[in-house]
Protein backbone atom coordinates (compact mmCIF):
# COMPACT_ATOMS: atom_id res chain seq x y z
CA UNK A 1 0.00 0.00 0.00
CA UNK A 2 1.20 3.42 -1.10
CA UNK A 3 1.76 5.50 2.31
CA UNK A 4 1.68 8.65 0.70
CA UNK A 5 -1.76 9.80 0.94
CA UNK A 6 -3.02 12.64 -1.07
CA UNK A 7 -6.73 12.75 0.27
CA UNK A 8 -8.51 11.37 3.52
CA UNK A 9 -11.96 10.73 3.53
CA UNK A 10 -13.43 10.92 7.04
CA UNK A 11 -17.05 9.80 7.84
CA UNK A 12 -18.68 9.90 11.09
CA UNK A 13 -20.76 6.92 11.41
CA UNK A 14 -23.54 5.98 14.42
CA UNK A 15 -26.23 3.28 13.33
CA UNK A 16 -25.86 3.62 9.81
CA UNK A 17 -26.21 -0.04 9.41
CA UNK A 18 -28.14 0.50 5.69
CA UNK A 19 -25.95 3.35 4.52
CA UNK A 20 -22.40 2.09 5.46
CA UNK A 21 -22.23 -0.27 2.22
CA UNK A 22 -23.42 2.35 -0.09
CA UNK A 23 -21.62 5.11 0.89
CA UNK A 24 -18.49 3.05 0.81
CA UNK A 25 -19.44 1.65 -2.63
CA UNK A 26 -19.87 5.60 -4.19
CA UNK A 27 -16.76 7.05 -2.49
CA UNK A 28 -14.64 3.96 -3.98
CA UNK A 29 -16.53 4.79 -7.33
CA UNK A 30 -15.79 8.62 -7.21
CA UNK A 31 -12.55 8.22 -5.73
CA UNK A 32 -11.14 5.65 -8.12
CA UNK A 33 -12.23 8.05 -10.66
CA UNK A 34 -9.52 10.71 -9.16
CA UNK A 35 -6.64 8.53 -9.48
CA UNK A 36 -5.13 9.75 -6.54
CA UNK A 37 -3.90 8.30 -3.32
CA UNK A 38 -6.58 8.35 -0.67
CA UNK A 39 -7.90 6.27 2.21
CA UNK A 40 -11.12 6.32 3.90
CA UNK A 41 -11.77 6.52 7.81
CA UNK A 42 -14.83 5.59 8.90
CA UNK A 43 -15.67 6.69 12.35
CA UNK A 44 -17.70 4.29 14.55
CA UNK A 45 -19.32 6.74 17.13
CA UNK A 46 -20.32 3.87 19.46
CA UNK A 47 -23.06 2.35 17.04
CA UNK A 48 -25.50 -0.38 18.91
CA UNK A 49 -26.40 -1.73 15.65
CA UNK A 50 -24.60 -3.93 13.10
CA UNK A 51 -22.53 -1.12 12.03
CA UNK A 52 -18.94 -2.00 13.63
CA UNK A 53 -19.42 -5.92 12.22
CA UNK A 54 -19.89 -3.91 8.67
CA UNK A 55 -17.58 -1.94 9.00
CA UNK A 56 -14.91 -4.70 10.03
CA UNK A 57 -15.49 -6.45 6.94
CA UNK A 58 -14.69 -3.48 4.51
CA UNK A 59 -11.37 -3.31 6.84
CA UNK A 60 -10.43 -6.69 5.74
CA UNK A 61 -11.92 -6.25 1.72
CA UNK A 62 -9.64 -2.83 1.33
CA UNK A 63 -6.30 -1.77 2.65
CA UNK A 64 -7.73 1.63 2.16
CA UNK A 65 -10.35 1.77 4.49
CA UNK A 66 -9.43 2.51 8.30
CA UNK A 67 -11.81 2.03 11.04
CA UNK A 68 -11.98 3.84 14.53
CA UNK A 69 -14.17 1.98 16.82
CA UNK A 70 -15.58 4.46 19.67
CA UNK A 71 -16.37 2.31 23.04
CA UNK A 72 -19.43 4.43 23.48
CA UNK A 73 -21.30 7.14 22.02
CA UNK A 74 -19.06 10.45 22.20
CA UNK A 75 -20.90 12.37 19.51
CA UNK A 76 -19.86 13.56 15.65
CA UNK A 77 -17.53 16.72 16.85
CA UNK A 78 -15.61 13.84 19.06
CA UNK A 79 -15.66 11.78 15.79
CA UNK A 80 -14.38 14.66 13.69
CA UNK A 81 -11.42 15.01 16.53
CA UNK A 82 -10.08 11.35 15.47
CA UNK A 83 -10.49 11.48 12.43
CA UNK A 84 -8.12 14.38 11.82
CA UNK A 85 -5.72 12.75 14.60
CA UNK A 86 -5.60 9.07 12.46
CA UNK A 87 -5.78 10.96 9.00
CA UNK A 88 -2.63 11.13 7.09
CA UNK A 89 -3.77 13.20 3.81
CA UNK A 90 -2.79 16.55 2.84
CA UNK A 91 -6.30 17.05 2.36
CA UNK A 92 -9.37 15.72 4.85
CA UNK A 93 -12.55 15.49 3.57
CA UNK A 94 -15.47 15.09 5.61
CA UNK A 95 -18.80 13.58 4.96
CA UNK A 96 -21.84 12.21 6.68
CA UNK A 97 -22.78 8.85 6.83
CA UNK A 98 -26.63 9.12 5.73
CA UNK A 99 -26.13 9.52 2.04
CA UNK A 100 -27.51 13.21 2.28
CA UNK A 101 -24.08 14.43 1.56
CA UNK A 102 -23.52 13.39 -2.28
CA UNK A 103 -19.61 11.78 -3.01
CA UNK A 104 -19.64 13.00 -6.62
CA UNK A 105 -19.09 16.65 -5.15
CA UNK A 106 -15.55 15.54 -3.52
CA UNK A 107 -14.21 15.95 -6.43
CA UNK A 108 -15.54 19.71 -6.86
CA UNK A 109 -14.16 20.58 -3.08
CA UNK A 110 -10.56 18.83 -4.24
CA UNK A 111 -10.45 21.18 -7.00
CA UNK A 112 -11.19 24.23 -5.11
CA UNK A 113 -9.00 23.44 -2.38
CA UNK A 114 -5.97 24.41 -4.66
CA UNK A 115 -7.24 27.70 -4.19
CA UNK A 116 -7.27 27.97 -0.40
CA UNK A 117 -7.25 26.29 2.78
CA UNK A 118 -11.05 25.35 3.52
CA UNK A 119 -13.84 24.73 1.76
CA UNK A 120 -17.24 24.41 2.88
CA UNK A 121 -20.53 22.91 1.25
CA UNK A 122 -23.10 24.65 0.76
CA UNK A 123 -26.63 22.80 0.47
CA UNK A 124 -27.91 25.03 -1.86
CA UNK A 125 -31.23 22.99 -2.67
CA UNK A 126 -31.72 20.92 0.85
CA UNK A 127 -34.01 18.30 0.97
CA UNK A 128 -35.01 18.52 4.92
CA UNK A 129 -38.72 19.73 6.27
CA UNK A 130 -38.55 23.57 6.27
CA UNK A 131 -39.75 24.13 9.72
CA UNK A 132 -37.85 21.38 11.60
CA UNK A 133 -34.42 21.58 10.10
CA UNK A 134 -33.74 24.74 7.01
CA UNK A 135 -35.42 27.33 9.12
CA UNK A 136 -33.83 26.83 12.51
CA UNK A 137 -30.66 26.04 10.23
CA UNK A 138 -30.76 29.66 8.49
CA UNK A 139 -31.27 31.62 11.44
CA UNK A 140 -28.33 30.01 12.93
CA UNK A 141 -26.08 29.88 9.32
CA UNK A 142 -26.52 33.98 9.92
CA UNK A 143 -26.13 34.31 13.73
CA UNK A 144 -22.93 32.32 13.28
CA UNK A 145 -21.56 34.62 10.46
CA UNK A 146 -22.81 38.10 11.99
CA UNK A 147 -20.73 36.71 15.62
CA UNK A 148 -17.85 35.41 14.18
CA UNK A 149 -17.12 37.20 11.16
CA UNK A 150 -17.20 34.13 8.44
CA UNK A 151 -19.80 34.87 5.95
CA UNK A 152 -21.03 31.15 4.99
CA UNK A 153 -24.42 30.23 3.89
CA UNK A 154 -24.79 26.94 5.52
CA UNK A 155 -21.94 25.83 8.59
CA UNK A 156 -24.12 22.99 9.09
CA UNK A 157 -23.03 20.75 6.40
CA UNK A 158 -20.66 18.38 7.30
CA UNK A 159 -18.95 17.63 3.45
CA UNK A 160 -16.02 20.14 3.84
CA UNK A 161 -12.65 20.12 2.85
CA UNK A 162 -9.27 20.76 4.79
CA UNK A 163 -5.94 21.52 4.39
CA UNK A 164 -4.34 18.92 7.35
CA UNK A 165 -2.14 21.39 8.48
CA UNK A 166 -4.82 23.85 9.55
CA UNK A 167 -6.82 21.06 11.33
CA UNK A 168 -4.50 19.51 13.06
CA UNK A 169 -3.91 22.59 15.09
CA UNK A 170 -7.37 22.60 16.51
CA UNK A 171 -9.19 20.82 19.45
CA UNK A 172 -12.82 20.46 18.77
CA UNK A 173 -14.87 20.60 22.20
CA UNK A 174 -18.78 20.32 22.82
CA UNK A 175 -20.52 21.00 19.10
CA UNK A 176 -17.66 22.73 17.78
CA UNK A 177 -17.41 20.52 14.14
CA UNK A 178 -19.23 23.33 12.80
CA UNK A 179 -17.22 26.20 13.76
CA UNK A 180 -13.94 24.82 12.14
CA UNK A 181 -13.81 27.15 9.41
CA UNK A 182 -14.63 30.28 12.08
CA UNK A 183 -12.06 28.75 14.47
CA UNK A 184 -10.07 28.38 11.50
CA UNK A 185 -9.93 31.95 10.46
CA UNK A 186 -7.80 32.89 13.51
CA UNK A 187 -4.73 31.29 11.28
CA UNK A 188 -5.46 33.59 9.02
CA UNK A 189 -7.01 31.18 6.53
CA UNK A 190 -8.52 31.44 3.21
CA UNK A 191 -12.08 30.23 2.97
CA UNK A 192 -14.30 28.98 0.31
CA UNK A 193 -17.96 28.07 -0.16
CA UNK A 194 -19.13 25.66 -3.30
CA UNK A 195 -22.80 24.48 -3.57
CA UNK A 196 -23.50 20.84 -3.09
CA UNK A 197 -26.01 18.04 -4.16
CA UNK A 198 -28.22 17.13 -1.37
CA UNK A 199 -30.07 14.39 -0.57
CA UNK A 200 -32.81 13.08 1.11
CA UNK A 201 -32.36 10.79 3.57
CA UNK A 202 -33.69 6.88 2.44
CA UNK A 203 -32.60 4.70 5.31
CA UNK A 204 -32.49 5.36 8.70
CA UNK A 205 -33.29 8.04 11.17
CA UNK A 206 -31.79 11.52 11.71
CA UNK A 207 -29.16 11.99 14.53
CA UNK A 208 -30.37 15.88 14.82
CA UNK A 209 -33.40 17.89 16.34
CA UNK A 210 -33.78 21.16 17.85
CA UNK A 211 -32.26 19.79 21.17
CA UNK A 212 -28.79 20.46 19.76
CA UNK A 213 -29.60 24.34 19.05
CA UNK A 214 -29.48 25.55 22.81
CA UNK A 215 -25.99 23.67 22.73
CA UNK A 216 -24.77 25.33 19.53
CA UNK A 217 -25.63 28.87 20.94
CA UNK A 218 -23.49 27.99 23.57
CA UNK A 219 -20.31 26.99 21.86
CA UNK A 220 -20.97 29.95 19.89
CA UNK A 221 -20.28 32.25 22.83
CA UNK A 222 -17.23 30.14 23.31
CA UNK A 223 -16.48 30.42 20.12
CA UNK A 224 -16.73 34.23 20.04
CA UNK A 225 -14.67 34.08 22.85
CA UNK A 226 -11.74 32.20 21.89
CA UNK A 227 -11.59 34.16 18.26
CA UNK A 228 -11.63 37.53 20.31
CA UNK A 229 -10.16 37.01 23.40
CA UNK A 230 -8.65 33.83 24.30
CA UNK A 231 -5.10 35.34 24.29
CA UNK A 232 -6.24 38.81 26.25
CA UNK A 233 -8.70 37.95 28.09
CA UNK A 234 -8.35 41.02 30.87
CA UNK A 235 -9.57 43.34 27.57
CA UNK A 236 -12.62 41.80 28.03
CA UNK A 237 -13.23 41.31 32.08
CA UNK A 238 -11.77 44.25 32.55
CA UNK A 239 -13.49 46.44 29.77
CA UNK A 240 -17.07 45.41 31.97
CA UNK A 241 -15.10 44.83 35.11
CA UNK A 242 -14.26 49.00 34.60
CA UNK A 243 -17.75 49.72 33.07
CA UNK A 244 -19.69 48.21 36.20
CA UNK A 245 -17.06 49.59 38.87
CA UNK A 246 -17.16 53.25 37.62
CA UNK A 247 -21.15 53.31 37.59
CA UNK A 248 -21.42 51.69 41.11
CA UNK A 249 -18.52 54.66 42.31
CA UNK A 250 -20.36 56.91 40.61
CA UNK A 251 -23.89 56.19 42.39
CA UNK A 252 -22.28 55.42 45.42
CA UNK A 253 -20.46 59.03 44.88
CA UNK A 254 -23.50 60.84 44.35
CA UNK A 255 -25.40 59.28 47.35
CA UNK A 256 -22.43 60.48 49.52
CA UNK A 257 -22.90 64.06 48.39
CA UNK A 258 -26.67 63.53 49.05
CA UNK A 259 -25.69 62.09 52.52
CA UNK A 260 -23.03 64.40 53.50
CA UNK A 261 -24.17 68.00 52.04
CA UNK A 262 -27.59 67.92 52.23
CA UNK A 263 -28.13 65.30 54.65
CA UNK A 264 -30.70 63.07 52.91
CA UNK A 265 -30.79 59.77 54.58
CA UNK A 266 -29.65 56.92 51.80
CA UNK A 267 -29.94 53.86 54.01
CA UNK A 268 -33.08 52.32 52.62
CA UNK A 269 -32.55 53.52 49.40
CA UNK A 270 -32.22 50.35 46.81
CA UNK A 271 -29.89 53.07 44.78
CA UNK A 272 -27.22 52.17 47.54
CA UNK A 273 -27.60 48.90 47.05
CA UNK A 274 -27.22 48.82 43.43
CA UNK A 275 -23.81 51.24 43.60
CA UNK A 276 -22.37 48.61 46.12
CA UNK A 277 -23.42 45.61 43.80
CA UNK A 278 -22.01 47.55 40.91
CA UNK A 279 -18.60 48.06 42.42
CA UNK A 280 -18.51 44.57 43.84
CA UNK A 281 -19.07 43.03 40.61
CA UNK A 282 -16.17 45.14 38.98
CA UNK A 283 -13.84 44.42 40.94
CA UNK A 284 -14.81 40.29 40.59
CA UNK A 285 -14.98 40.92 36.84
CA UNK A 286 -11.22 42.49 37.05
CA UNK A 287 -9.90 39.64 39.16
CA UNK A 288 -11.28 37.24 36.70
CA UNK A 289 -9.52 39.22 34.12
CA UNK A 290 -6.22 39.10 36.07
CA UNK A 291 -6.58 35.31 36.61
CA UNK A 292 -7.97 34.46 33.19
CA UNK A 293 -4.20 36.51 31.93
CA UNK A 294 -2.60 33.94 34.59
CA UNK A 295 -4.19 30.74 32.61
CA UNK A 296 -3.18 32.43 29.36
CA UNK A 297 0.47 32.39 29.84
CA UNK A 298 0.97 29.23 32.02
CA UNK A 299 -1.28 27.50 29.13
CA UNK A 300 1.51 29.15 26.25
CA UNK A 301 4.55 29.39 28.25
CA UNK A 302 4.22 25.78 29.76
CA UNK A 303 3.29 23.86 26.63
CA UNK A 304 6.00 26.31 24.89
CA UNK A 305 3.20 27.51 22.24
CA UNK A 306 3.54 30.01 19.97
CA UNK A 307 0.63 32.63 19.75
CA UNK A 308 0.58 33.24 15.94
CA UNK A 309 0.54 30.21 12.95
CA UNK A 310 3.20 30.68 9.70
CA UNK A 311 2.46 29.84 6.39
CA UNK A 312 5.72 29.96 5.62
CA UNK A 313 9.32 30.93 5.65
CA UNK A 314 11.58 32.16 2.64
CA UNK A 315 14.85 32.22 3.66
CA UNK A 316 18.50 33.04 1.54
CA UNK A 317 20.57 30.25 2.04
Amino acid sequence: MNNNIDVSIVAPIYNEEENIGLLYSELKMVMDKTGINYEIIFIDDGSTDRTPKLLSDLNKKDERVVVVNFRRNFGQTAAMSAGFDYARGEVIVTIDGDLQNDPEDIPKLLDKIKECDVVSGWRFDRKDPFISRRLPSMIANWIISKVTGVELHDYGCTLKAYRSDVVKNIRLYGEMHRFIPAIASWMGVKIAEVRTNHRPRKFGKSKYGLSRTLRVVLDLITVKFLLSFSTRPIQIFGLFGVISGGAGILITGYLSYLKLIHGVNIGGRPLLLLGVFLILLGVQLIIMGLLGEMLVRIYYESQDKPIYVIRKVSDKK
